[in-house]
This record gives C-alpha cells, structure tokens and sequence, in this order.
C-alpha cells in the first residue's frame, strides 16, 4: 500500500523525466507563452460573471439567456477537456495548442462583435471548446519538456496561474466594465483578447518545439469520448443550472443517469484495454501508485477554492456592498499566497514535505473558520482577514501543488496526454461541485435567515459562517484521508 509520501520527480533519462526529442532549448520562454495562454482562458470563467449585468441590459437578455452566456463556456469546456488532451496526442501538443489558441481568439472577436443574445451564446460555446482544446496541451508540453526541479518549479507556476486567474477575472472585469472603453460597455471583456491572443499566437509559431503526434498508432476513441462526453455533460449541466432553477426534477434525473452511463462507459472502456487497443486514458495510468489520491485531493482542493472564491465574492458585493474590483482585491491575498507557494514549497526540507498535503489542508481548515468568525459580525474584518486570507491561499496551495507533482512524476512522456486530460478534467470538475455545492449552500442559508424581511450584512454574514465551516469540514477531509492512507 503507498503512502502520503509524494513521488519526488524521477532523475533525468528515466521514462518519467524522459523529455520529448524535439524540445526547445529555451523552456522559460516556453513556459510563459503556455501559462499566457492558459491565463487568458481561466480569466473568461469569471470576467463574465461581472459583465452579466451591463450584457443584460445592453442585450435585454432573459434570466435563462443570462446563464447560458456565463455557464456555456465552463459547459463545453469541461465536455471537452478529454477530446482535446486526445487530439493533442494525435496531432501533436504543438499543433493542437495553436488551434486550441486561434479558434479561443476567434471566438472572443465573434462575442465581442454579437448583435444579439443567442449569437453570444453560441459564441461562447466555441470559445469553451477552443479553451478545452488548448488547455490539456500545457501540462503536456511542461512534462514533455521539463525534467526533475524545473518540472516542479514549471507545475508550481501552472499551480499559480490557476490560483491567480479566478481573482485576476474578477479584478480585470471590474476595470474593463468601469472604464467603458470607447462607450463599448461590456465588449471590451473579450475583445481584449484578439490582439493577446494574436501575439501569442505569432510567439508560439516561434517558439513552440516540434513534436511527433500519435499518427495512427492510436487513433481517437470515438465511442469512448462520445459516452465520457454524456456523462461529463450529464453531471455539470445540473450543478451549473439548478441552483437558479430550483433543483427541478430533471437536475437529479440527469445525475442519476451520470452513474449510470459512468458504469456503461467504465465497462466498455475495459474492452480495448482487454484487447491491446486504444483506451481513452490508458489503464496503467490510472494503476500509477498514488495517482488515486491524487486525484482525491487535486479534487477537493479545487472544489474547495472554487467554493470559497465564488461564496465569499458574493458576500463581499452582496452583503457588504463591495464593487466587484474592491471584492477582487480583498480576495488577492488569497492568489498571492497561493502562488508563492506552489512556488517555492520543494525549498522545504524533503523530511517535511511528505506532511504538506494532510498539513495544507489543516492550515487551509483553520483560515476558513478564523475568516468565518472575523466576518460575522457584518463587517470587513480588517487586517486579520487579510492574513487569514493568505493562510488560506498557502494551505490550499500546499494541499494542491505537491498533490499535482507527486501524480504526474513517474508519468512516461508518452502518457503525458493520458495524465493531462485526467487531470485538467478533475480540476474542472472539482471547480463545478465547488461553486454548485457551496455556492447553493451560501444562498439556501442567506435566503433562510431573510424569511420575512431583507436580508442585508447580518443575514449575508451568517451564511459565509456556515460555508465557512462547511469548507473547514470539507478540509478536514483532505487532512484525514492523507492521515489514513499513511497509516494504511
């Protein structure tokens, strides 16, 4: 049985550390051109989020309508994610990361440009598709092209950017939305990103290394990606939607078909496998020691960031009044931190680290529940809720970094896509349960306390207290199930 000890990365001329034969002899180029790219499209989950009201009245967009713009993009993103981490190795990581990156840029142009509101529906879906096309290449091409610490320190910044972009999206859509550049109200939120995205387009023309594709010694899945489609589809469509449409029948039905159709897709992927064919993700990275809990605590670790993020954001503009750029900024802290130590964690004494992950989550606990208490009594909580802020970024980032290493260190290059669309899907999915699940958790707690009357800062407050401590417990988890996997 293995333990919490995270997998160091492999030494170099290993399977696992073996780069690919084509890489480029400037990785720290690389590197930013990748994470650019990668911020960019994290930063078009949450700039819209702010934008929705001024869409609503410029578009006259109905409440439905509303959603399908915000939701549509994380929607087809995450269908996707697996199709585009298979694409890639297909096609090659080089290839799939510039189409990924062009049809993304394209589509941002088309949404800034619609005249309506279905065109901007239909637009952000191709944009999510874009996004889940050129998003799996980056893990691949840092562990194609990265090799022991300089893997690390690569999957720290990808750590970072992450942590970073969900803060940076809400700052940057308050600034863009405020300043009403050239009298374009909402628009400017993706037209910001033709002229980025064709600069790094021209960049990654340039900078990219070449790499060889899978060609035909194994081919697309079809059958497989249709059935993990439909039951990705199946479970984040009601997380996303139902919460605004009360939990109707049709959300729950949707979930008990997601394990349903799970089942059929687990028993009909064993076949290939069986048979020396192509499986989605092939078996032995899923028999990777470790790469279960990886999984796990990758999950958790997101949910509970996502839930945090999207449940405090609106306590602080709901309940406290805040714009969206002054809520952005209270949350900074939490981004900064979280970077700084997915940065720097591997400089800690190799005795310690295998207590990161069971210990960030503990930190990550204890910064939840001092943030509940220094916000219920309605007000900002001042300096202390700043540092608790930042305890919570680096306790999530210990949790999050060392897990994200440790399950892609012994990974052979040529499973890089497999572990790639793995993980990048789990990340997403964590994200989706986070906001659905805590998020609903915030309103269904506010609304109880308003009965009768409105329910203002007191009301707001004691419903971030609640999801405070359901985050805590949700940390607890994390801590506890490390615990008993060491010990098993």
């Amino acid at each position: 049985m293995s333990t919490t000890s995270t997998p160091l990365p492999a030494p170099p001329g290993s399977p696992a550390s073996s780069k690919d034969p084509g890489t480029d002899n400037r990785p720290g180029a690389l590197l930013a051109l990748v994470l650019a790219a990668q911020f960019m499209a994290l930063l078009d989950v949450f700039v819209v989020h702010v934008a929705a009201p001024t869409i609503r009245t410029e578009l006259g967009a109905s409440s439905a309508q509303l959603q399908l713009v915000v939701a549509g993009y994380t929607v087809a993103y995450a269908i996707l994610l697996i199709t585009g981490a298979r694409l890639g190795e297909l096609i090659g990581h080089r290839r799939a990361w510039l189409a990924g990156l062009a049809l993304f840029t394209a589509a941002s142009l088309a949404c800034g440009l619609a005249a309506e509101t279905g065109q901007l529906i239909a637009f952000r879906l191709v944009q999510g598709a874009g996004a889940a096309l050129l998003i799996p290449q980056v893990l691949s091409l840092i562990q194609r092209n990265f090799t022991g610490e300089a893997r690390v320190r690569a999957l720290g910044a990808y750590a970072a950017v992450l942590a970073v972009g969900a803060v940076a999206g809400l700052v940057a859509g308050g600034l863009l939305v405020s300043a009403d550049l050239l009298g374009l109200g909402w628009r400017p939120v993706f037209l910001i990103n033709v002229p980025i995205g064709a600069v790094l387009l021209v960049l990654g023309a340039r900078v990219l290394p070449p790499d060889r594709p899978a060609g035909r010694g194994r081919g697309l899945d079809l059958p497989g990606l249709v059935l993990f489609a439909a039951v990705v589809g199946l479970f984040t469509v009601p997380l996303v939607l139902g919460q605004e449409h009360g939990w109707p029948a049709w959300t729950w039905s949707s979930l008990v078909a997601t394990a349903v159709l799970l089942a059929v897709f687990l028993v009909y992927e064993a076949r290939p496998a069986r048979r020396g064919g192509a499986p989605l993700i092939a078996p032995r990275v899923l028999r990777i020691p470790g790469m279960g809990t990886a999984v796990a605590r990758i999950a958790l670790a997101m949910a509970v960031n996502a839930g945090c993020v999207f449940a405090l954001t609106l306590h602080l503009q709901n309940g406290l009044g805040y714009g969206a750029l002054r809520a952005g900024l209270t949350a900074l802290p939490t981004a900064l931190a979280f970077g700084v130590t997915g940065l720097t964690w591997r400089r800690l004494p190799a005795s310690l680290q295998p207590a990161l992950v069971p210990g960030g989550f503990a930190v990550t606990a204890l910064a939840l529940l001092a943030s509940g208490v220094l916000l219920r009594d309605g007000d900002g909580g001042g300096l202390p809720l700043y540092a608790a802020l930042a305890a919570l970024g680096a306790g999530l980032a210990a949790a999050y970094s060392p897990a994200l290493a440790g399950a892609l260190a012994t990974v052979r290059t040529e499973d890089a896509a497999d572990a790639s669309g793995l993980l990048v899907t789990v990340t997403q999915l964590g994200q989706i349960v986070g906001v659905a699940a805590f998020g609903s958790f915030f309103l269904d707690r506010r609304a109880a306390f308003g009965q009768g009357g409105a329910v203002g800062a007191a009301g707001s407050a004691d419903a971030w207290w609640w999801v405070a401590a359901a985050l805590a417990a949700a940390s607890v988890a994390g801590t506890f199930a490390g615990l008993v996997r060491k010990r098993s």
